[in-house]
């Protein structure tokens, strides 16, 4: 699987079992594909070793990130080896 990070902003239209592509940089000419298995419950600010700093003078709204987790598809398995701590580009079809 692949946890991937969307801003709240492009949550609007994802759910479960929606289809994704992802695209792993150490093979970017062999995508991925997979489904969305979940959305994340909070923010990735909540689960940060440090937290942003909220402020009472802090004024600067800041978009949040939530981990959205992709499953790839059986067939796909051997296509790429995916490692812990690759950079993944991820599109999910809406």
């Amino acid at each position: 699987w692949v946890d991937a990070n969307f801003k709240e902003d492009q949550l609007r239209a994802m759910a479960d079992g929606q289809a994704a592509t992802v695209y792993a940089d150490v093979a970017p000419d062999r995508p991925l594909k997979g489904h969305v298995t979940s959305l994340g419950p909070a923010t990735g600010a909540i689960f940060s070793v440090i937290p942003p700093q909220n402020a009472t003078g802090n004024f600067t709204k800041i978009v949040q990130r939530v981990p959205v987790r992709i499953t790839i598809d059986a067939d796909q398995a051997g296509k790429v080896a995916l490692r812990p701590g690759l950079s993944t580009v991820v599109t999910v079809d809406t």
